[in-house]
């Protein structure tokens, strides 16, 4: 009996033991069955071809239209600031402004930090929280340090063809220092006039290249006229990467939730061709081709991303581990590349260190900040569906 008494417990133990062992293996199955569902593909069901094909002509005809208007508005006749077209094309600027800024906050991040949570993903990339930061810091480290060298390469071969025009006028004085006189004043003058003339115009082709507004030789653009060059394409490549990827989403999105995405890509991109239209005004461009042809980029994207969408529709996974992490990833870098450039070339170039913002009437900056304000609150709105 006195072993009895110590061999229950000890049995009743185990068997506590077991019984918690089992439930959490249990628990432990379940999670696991869980991630394999929350991973596993989901069948599209009573797929709509006709409609998803002519979302791609939708879309196409909605970013163009978003894209072009600000253009044509620009360069359909002259106009004088102050007047109607100015107004408007000066409200399309900053509210797109404020549509890459709600673009990148409400749209990519947001995205980019689900997507690197996803059980999916393996416990490398679980196992730190802020991967979606990093990527979006580091693209945009990445873009200072290409505006940095692409400036600076601009500065050396300004400097070489300012040298080049400086030896050129050396030469010119040393031949007209030296030019002999024959045959009376005929020959003289004659020679002097013509050396003249070369040096006037070397020396109007010298003010040009170095006067204060930093004028380059040939086809060397100006500094600031550089800067907006690069920006316009830093900020295109940015979109360019986000529109592959809503393209690819909108297309194998089921049936129940494609007409309400579709809506919210259509406001998407016609904001999103505004912003990037205002910003092609922005760029001196004597020939009308340049600009359509950076816009027309824009505006295939997202309907090359549908299109691809609906190639792959029956095998693709949105929820497999390599689909979740490319798309994290290219969201955090689309991300980075948006902000650094609204705040950078948008915000800080167009506001805060412009003077001709700052010597404005009250009343169109006031615009000019309801306008910004306004194109990000939509464009936050639109980030409920899409």
């Amino acid at each position: 009996m006195s072993h009895l008494k110590f061999l229950l417990p000890f049995m009743m133990t185990l068997l506590t033991k077991q019984a918690f062992a089992q439930s959490d293996e249990s628990a432990l199955g379940a999670d696991a069955d869980a991630d394999e569902d929350a991973c596993a593909a989901i069948p599209l069901e009573d797929y709509n071809m006709g409609l998803r094909v002519g979302s791609v002509f939708i879309i196409l005809a909605t970013s163009a239209l978003g894209t072009y208007l600000p253009i044509l508005l620009h360069r359909i006749s002259p106009y004088k600031p102050g007047d109607i077209r100015d107004w408007i094309l000066t409200v399309g600027k900053f509210f797109g402004t404020g549509v890459i800024l709600a673009t990148a906050f409400v749209h990519m991040l947001p995205d980019a930090l689900e997507n690197f949570s996803s059980p999916c993903l393996t416990q490398g990339w679980l196992s730190y929280g802020a991967f979606a930061g990093i990527f979006c810091m580091i693209s945009s480290f990445a873009l200072q340090l290409l505006e940095v060298v692409s400036v600076s390469h601009m500065n050396k071969m300004r400097q070489r063809n300012r040298e080049k025009i400086e030896a050129e006028l050396g030469n010119s004085h040393d031949y007209t220092d030296k030019v002999p006189v024959e045959n009376g004043s005929h020959f003289s003058k004659h020679t002097a006039a013509s050396t003249a003339n070369v040096m006037e115009e070397r020396h109007e082709h010298y003010h040009h290249i170095g006067d204060s507004h930093g004028h380059a030789h040939g086809a060397f653009l100006e500094e600031d006229e550089a800067y907006k060059h690069i920006g316009t394409y830093i900020l295109e490549l940015g979109i360019v990467m986000h529109s592959i990827l809503i393209g690819i989403t909108l297309s194998t999105t089921e049936n129940s939730e494609f007409i309400t995405l579709l809506i919210a890509l259509v406001f998407h991109q016609f904001f999103e061709g505004m912003a990037l239209g205002t910003r092609l005004n922005e760029m001196s461009y004597k020939t009308w081709y340049k600009p359509v042809a950076l816009g027309l980029l824009y505006i295939i994207m997202t309907p090359i991303g549908v299109a691809i969408g609906i190639g792959i529709h029956s095998s693709f996974n949105p929820n497999s581990y390599s689909s979740v992490l490319a798309s994290a990833i290219l969201d955090s870098l689309s991300a980075g590349i948006l902000l650094y450039n609204a705040y950078v070339s948008l915000m800080s170039m167009e506001i805060s260190h412009n003077t001709a913002f700052h010597n404005a009437p009250t009343g169109r900056k006031v615009l000019c900040f309801i306008s910004m304000y306004l194109g990000a609150g939509l464009m936050s709105l639109i980030g409920e569906w899409a």
